[in-house]
């Protein structure tokens, strides 16, 4: 039998929701610190991308001098060549980030990243007072998970960076979306810290919702690449077509890594981490089981669990396959994550079954 839930600590709770709201302001600075970077950075001239595809590069070699009739010398240009990877994706190098280039534009993106982390900080003391204030897990309903979610989409950005892995780039749309999802929470989300519903005092809590957020916040960092990846192949597309994208377009785009980098990035991160949703889903089932006697019943929440599990298996499969590389795939991905973001947000709201805790 479970014994009987204490009540809720209000100074703990309290403490909590001014840290979340710290972490906001701090993540604000880091925003702007991000908007410097790319704007003083913009002011160097990096075209690596347009000189791989045009030949633009072979401008400071030899040229070809052919030796013709009655002595006269032609000069002729070196032919212009594009390359492509066997995945069909272009030969193209990565840019240099975010806005390297400009010793400037690199500062700003250090002190970006330095207030990214602060925020982190900050934001992770609010998910463990919020925690104490209960003595449980903090991600009992929605607003919890929010709060955790977006902390754990932060720590995995800055985990990946401590590894040296080159996704700077990255911090602008991370630290737009994270404050999106912060207002989201506190604003029409937010839940006054108290004991859960009988259903939920059990470990499987623990493991089965952390998971569950951990995986999400790793699927949101394949998206926003899936994202990106459509945006820079398009600017390659076009400048190996022999247009001229706009100046705006060409000063963030070249920045970037390669479109077949941020395409492997999305495979790999989204490859990774699809084998825990599947963990996720079977533990749902298990606690499911010791709580309602029955393993699956066809609940909203388990009906489009499965499906984001069927979508990003499809994504898998067709990423593997030499037809479906590229834009279609990553076209998948996009929907896969959507299929996520509606299980989070549109079957708790929306949607009523056994796993209606939202707390909205």
């Amino acid at each position: 039998m479970t014994p009987l839930a204490a009540a809720a600590n209000e100074n703990l709770a309290q403490i909590s929701n001014y840290l979340v709201y710290s972490s906001m302001a701090v993540y604000t600075l880091a925003f702007f610190a991000h908007i410097a970077e790319w704007t003083f950075g913009s002011r160097s001239k990096v075209a690596r991308t347009a000189a791989a595809l045009t030949g633009a590069e072979a401008a400071s070699a030899p040229a070809v001098q052919v030796r013709g009739k009655g002595g006269a010398t032609a000069v002729l240009d070196r032919p212009k060549v594009t390359t492509r990877s066997g995945a069909g994706t272009r030969d193209v190098p990565d840019g240099p980030g975010a806005a390297g280039g400009t010793v400037q534009g690199d500062l700003y993106g250090r002190i970006a990243v330095s207030l990214t982390a602060l925020a982190f900080l900050v934001e992770a003391a609010g998910v463990v007072a919020r925690a104490m204030s209960v003595e449980r897990a903090p991600w009992g309903n929605m607003y919890e998970f929010s709060i955790t979610f977006s902390t754990v989409a932060v720590g995995t950005y800055l985990a990946l960076l401590a590894l040296k892995k080159n996704v700077r780039w990255m911090g602008l749309i991370l630290v737009t979306t994270v404050l999106l999802d912060l207002g989201i929470a506190v604003t029409w989300l937010y839940t006054d810290s108290d004991q859960l519903v009988p259903a939920l005092h059990s470990y499987w809590l623990w493991i089965h919702v952390s998971t569950a957020i951990f995986c999400g916040a790793v699927f949101y960092l394949g998206a926003a690449g899936a994202v990106l990846y459509l945006f820079r192949d398009s600017y390659e597309a076009k400048l190996a077509g022999g247009g001229k994208p706009g100046r705006i377009a060409s000063s963030v785009l070249e920045r970037l890594p390669s479109a077949a980098s941020l395409d492997k990035f999305s495979y790999r991160i989204n490859a990774a981490v699809f084998p825990l949703w599947t963990f996720t889903i079977i533990a749902g089932a298990i606690w499911a089981g010791d709580a309602w006697g029955r393993y699956w019943g066809w609940d909203p929440k388990e009906v489009w669990s499965f499906v984001t599990w069927v979508a990003y298996a499809c994504y898998l499969h067709a990423r593997a396959t030499a037809g479906w590389k590229g834009r279609k795939a990553a076209y998948l991905a996009l929907f896969a994550f959507a299929c996520w973001i509606w299980n989070y947000y549109g079957v708790n709201i929306l949607l009523s079954g056994k796993h209606s805790y939202a707390g909205v």
